[in-house]
């Protein structure tokens, strides 16, 4: 069978649905005149790509406004199962949470970007813009550095070809010579720091989970203020509790 020369192009309708899905998500609702304005498409048009969603569950409508639908939750709950590392982390997670009382993530990468597949908090944790299925640059935070140290180099430089390294904080690295450095440090070290680079004054130790090529898989990471997390606990101690985590996560992934 001969394939379209143009079959590896974008279907304009469907890039159309997700460019809403991404609006409503960052936006919360929107009205059809404001759908309409953010696509530059006529006001007909916008209806129909919102009524298509709507009458499919994937939106709301309440109030003249469109939000998203919670069948996405469906979608989110099978596609966050599919990871084995989820089903052997979520405990060990849970437990760094009530022993360490701060933030703890599962983070993993999909198309260059991290994503958070699983958290817990302790008794004693903060609140940040990080949430469940939250897309991050991974330069910027130390789950994304351990994951990103511990790939080929090859596929370092496509995901920084791709998405550059933009700042989130001051603090941000920006530079792809300190970049690469950072990798070299973390790939010696075994774990990565983030110290106020996500955001101002929050420090955070990831350490990577990784396959039998030492590839990474996930991370897992500890996060607080920085006046907490500093010193010897984050120095040491952390260090030590987190790489422990790691490892035992590491051997029941081995014997799933």
């Amino acid at each position: 069978m001969t394939v379209p020369a143009d079959s590896n192009r974008p279907v304009e309708t469907v890039e159309r649905a997700i460019e809403i899905i991404e609006y409503l998500k960052e936006n919360g609702s929107a009205t059809v005149p404001e759908i309409t304005d953010y696509l530059g498409c006529a006001k007909s048009t916008a209806h129909r790509h919102l009524k298509t969603l709507e009458s499919n569950s994937f939106l709301i409508e309440e109030d003249d406004e469109y939000r998203l639908g919670i069948r996405f939750l469906d979608y989110g709950s099978i596609a966050r199962d599919k990871y084995t590392l989820y089903q052997e982390a979520k405990p060990k997670v849970d437990e760094l949470a009530d022993e360490t009382e701060e933030k703890i993530w599962c983070t993993v990468e999909e198309h260059g970007r991290s994503v958070h597949i699983y958290g817990a908090q302790g008794k004693h944790s903060v609140r940040t813009y990080a949430r469940v299925g939250h897309r991050n640059y991974l330069h910027q935070h130390a789950a994304g550095k351990a994951i990103l140290a511990h790939l080929p180099d090859e596929r370092i430089e496509e995901i920084v070809d791709a998405y550059g390294l933009p700042a989130r904080t001051p603090h941000t690295i920006t530079d792809v010579d300190d970049l690469w450095e950072e990798v070299e440090t973390i790939r010696d070290r075994g774990y990565a720091f983030n110290l106020e680079e996500s955001v101002e004054g929050l420090h955070a130790i990831g350490a990577p989970i990784t396959d039998k090529d030492d590839i990474a898989i996930g991370a897992i990471s500890i996060s607080g203020p920085a006046n907490r997390l500093d010193g010897s606990l984050l120095r040491e101690e952390l260090p030590t509790l987190l790489l422990g985590a790691v490892n035992e996560i590491t051997i029941n992934l081995a014997h799933a």
